[in-house]
């Protein structure tokens, strides 16, 4: 086999195998979306179930990067703590592990098998359940064929003397070989961008007879940093949390990879008193048949015994982080705080963090009410409050875009039908919290102009404080669903509405009659009817909150 055909058929395994990882991680999250929702409402500050969840969730996506992704998030959005989030980042390295295990299952002949099983359910399935699982086998296949293709393409490797002569610097024998093959492992996987890829590359070599146990168990070592590199240079420029979450990550595999290299030789011996069957035994094909579920062991072993011994530590460790990474400035919150690009995360996760995000800017458009009623009940024009009013609705747009693009790209990711009409739900709610938002900064400017040209008191601001009393209370109660989850029956709501509409009519003719009667000027009774147009805009929109919400 020439060069040429050797790189090209290795890159056509990766492919596969790379395509089949992310086709049948994404089916995966689709599946288990309320299960992954339901892992993540029993997490407590018991570092034993944060590490059992971050095992749980990676084992459901096969992805450790997902996980992280998603912890930062929760983080990021006030559900999850710092300590909580290493615990889960500990059980995410245990899950991770099962992808080797997966992997060394002798089934690569079955790779065309399983890409036949799932290629008609995931394009004929009738439901989208079908489809999925269509999805995980033909990914499971692609998986098993990609990696059977490298094994293959690989055993040429070993009867060449020039790379066998390179390939003794990194026999794993001793201290400088096997520190050199775990910077390899590392910056292969930082080239990639995948630990499993890696994983698989490391395996394919193992069995075609390329490399020795002591070499791929010190490339799997690397794997581990690597892969926490990656997630730092995904937290450039991202928030507090997100450095903090991935400093710790990245502390924890280095500490405890550098921990078993001191005890490497003894470690490497007990893995082949451990497991059944020689490691470099040779079968008749030349293929090594054993190896596989040596590095598989070698792997899980390591993290979850890195795990045990951290777990005491877990809040030294998170005040340590704590100290490399101070908090910024307290500010008003003007975005997001979610790290990285939503698309890449668990769906039904990144909808329980813009959740959360909602909610936020609810307590934002609360204070903006504040505000207005502050400015309503002085009878003359107060410019701080006003300059404050006018902040409130620019953060409100800010954080109304930034909600819509993430939800937008989320979509972007194949969502279940509750997770897609939730994710409609989100930003059609973000639109009318936006709404009510600009309505109140514009009945607080029509005040502004009612007040240049006539005083707002008496009769005339009793009256309309009243309306507007009612409003926020008719708000208040629709948008409390949003933190309960209770949203109020629309036909009652309906009745008070009405009843609103009828008090806004009311106080226009009211307001005309005065006007004729007091000899008042027309810019008055322009601006005043704006200020109730305004306040029947916000019980319009705060009723349309009501109605997208109860329709998921």
């Amino acid at each position: 086999m020439s060069a040429f055909t050797m790189a090209y058929t290795v890159l056509g395994g990766l492919g596969l195998f790379f395509y089949g990882m992310k086709s049948m991680s994404e089916s995966l999250q689709s599946l288990a979306g309320d299960t992954i929702r339901q892992i993540i409402s029993v997490l407590t500050s018991n570092r034993f179930l944060a590490v059992i969840v971050g095992c749980a969730v990676t084992m459901l996506v096969q992805s450790s990067s997902v996980s992280t992704v998603m912890v930062i998030g929760l983080v990021n959005a006030g559900l999850m703590s710092l300590v909580q989030a290493i615990g889960v980042i500990f059980g995410a390295n245990i899950g991770t592990t099962i992808t080797g295990w997966i992997i060394s299952i002798k089934v690569g002949k079955y790779g065309l098998l399983l890409i036949g099983l799932g290629i008609f359910p995931a394009l004929f399935g009738r439901t989208n359940r079908h489809k999925e699982i269509g999805r995980i086998f033909l990914g499971m296949g692609m998986i098993f064929f990609g990696l059977e293709i490298m094994s293959n393409a690989f055993k040429p490797l070993k009867d060449m003397p020039e790379f066998l002569e390179v390939l003794g610097y990194f026999s794993g024998a001793g201290i400088g070989s096997l520190l050199a093959s775990v910077v390899v492992g590392c910056l292969l996987t930082i080239v990639i961008q995948s630990s499993s890829a890696m994983l698989g590359i490391t395996m394919a070599l193992a069995q075609s007879g390329v490399i020795e146990l002591n070499t791929a168990m010190a490339l799997v070592l690397g794997e581990n940093v690597g892969t926490t590199i990656t997630a730092q240079l995904a937290t450039v420029g991202g928030s507090v949390n997100a450095k903090r979450v991935a400093h710790a990550h990245s502390l924890f595999n280095i500490l405890g990879v550098l921990a078993l290299i001191s005890i490497f030789p003894y470690y490497a011996n007990f893995i082949e008193w451990l497991i059944p069957g020689e490691a470099n035994f040779v079968d008749m094909s030349g293929a090594r048949p054993n190896i596989s579920v040596h590095i598989a062991s070698s792997h899980t072993i390591f993290n979850v015994v890195a795990t045990l011994l951290f777990i005491p530590f877990i809040n030294q460790l998170a005040a340590f982080v704590s100290k490399l990474v101070p908090d910024e400035k307290v500010k008003e919150q003007t975005k997001l705080q979610v790290l990285g690009d939503p698309s890449d995360m668990i769906a039904a996760t990144a909808l329980v963090v813009a959740d959360k995000e909602l909610q936020k800017f609810k307590d934002i458009v609360d204070r903006m009410f504040n505000r207005v009623d502050e400015y309503l009940n002085n009878g003359a024009t107060d410019p701080r409050t006003l300059a404050k009013i006018k902040d409130y609705e620019r953060i409100t747009d800010n954080i109304q875009k930034e909600i819509t693009f993430f939800i937008l790209k989320l979509m972007e990711n194949r969502l279940n039908e509750r997770e897609s009409l939730r994710a409609q739900a989100l930003v059609r709610s973000a639109d009318e919290l936006e709404s009510i938002a600009d309505y109140l900064d514009k009945l607080a400017t029509s005040k502004t102009r009612f007040c240049e040209k006539g005083a707002f008191d008496g009769d005339i601001r009793e009256e309309f404080i009243a309306f507007y009393n009612s409003v926020r209370a008719f708000y208040d109660k629709i948008a409390q669903g949003l933190i309960t989850g209770n949203f109020l029956d629309e036909l009652l709501v309906k009745e008070e509405m009405l009843q609103l509409k009828h008090t806004s009519d009311e106080l226009r003719e009211k307001f005309l009659n005065k006007l004729t009667s007091d000899g008042l000027s027309p810019y008055l009774a322009l601006a005043y009817s704006d200020m109730v147009t305004a306040a029947k805009k916000v019980r319009s929109h705060s009723m349309t909150l009501l109605q997208v919400n109860l329709r998921v």
